[in-house]
């Protein structure tokens, strides 16, 4: 019988201070590129550490607002998107080139991620701007959204993300974190989901409805305050139920 495997992915280089931590318990690792976070001595450590842990490199390019981490909606020209997502993952594949390293992927931060999400002409920007920076990249996106569905019209490669530390309304979107109950904060409830998303292809809504879901790889946000704690139980939970951890 052919064991599962999932990817497990991360955000990281933002400033929190606990990439060292998290990173023997993930395959993937999303490195912010300095617009919503970071700056050139960040990603070329968490490059460092990524390489340290035979983790995946990815970019993980947002809206140029520090001062809100790029949780800010940004109503902006495509072009403007489409420049924004090109020189980070540009910045990044340069910093790794310096270590002898590649990217893998990119996934969207924050706003951008959302918006993408649901307008399809953002979605369709942003995957045109990772195939023509490296066509081989893998596009991580919101299971079910635009993203996924542009970024395969134009035969980029895809991952359907799933979030071990968010919780889903009923379309399968995630809860605005502006919600109460958006963040999953106890160790049992995120395995209980996560094991529900991997091995049943489903998530539960905050209605306690039932969607189906596509899980390639499964989000750990860095950021989080028990961030490093779910990321170990759940690396030891998937060993334990025969799941393999590697990356998409």
């Amino acid at each position: 019988m052919n064991r599962q495997t999932i990817d497990i992915n991360c955000d990281m280089g933002e400033g929190i201070g606990n990439d060292a931590l998290l990173m023997p318990y993930i395959s993937s690792a999303n490195i912010a590129c300095g617009f919503h976070a970071g700056d050139n001595e960040t990603m070329l450590h968490t490059c460092e550490l990524a390489i340290q842990y035979q983790v995946a490199i990815g970019a993980h390019p947002g809206f140029a607002d520090k001062a809100n981490f790029g949780r800010t909606e940004m109503q902006l020209p495509l072009q403007e998107v489409y420049d924004m997502v090109s020189e980070q993952v540009f910045r990044l594949q340069q910093i790794a080139r310096q270590l002898g390293a590649t990217l893998s992927h990119v996934k969207p931060h924050g706003a951008m991620y959302n918006m993408s999400a649901k307008n399809a002409a953002l979605a369709h920007c942003i995957a045109k701007a990772v195939k023509e920076a490296d066509a081989s990249l893998v596009l991580f996106g919101l299971s079910g959204s635009c993203s996924i569905s542009e970024a395969a019209q134009l035969g980029l490669s895809t991952a359907s993300e799933v979030f071990a530390d968010r919780s889903y309304q009923d379309d399968g979107s995630l809860t605005p974190r502006s919600q109460p109950g958006a963040l999953i904060t106890t160790t049992e409830q995120v395995l209980q989901q996560v094991l529900q998303m991997v091995q049943q292809h489903s998530v539960t809504t905050v209605n306690n409805t039932t969607v189906p879901i596509v899980a390639d790889t499964v989000c750990i946000h860095g950021d989080g305050a028990h961030a490093a704690a779910f990321a170990k139980s759940i690396f030891h939970t998937l060993q334990q139920h025969h799941i393999d951890i590697a990356k998409k």
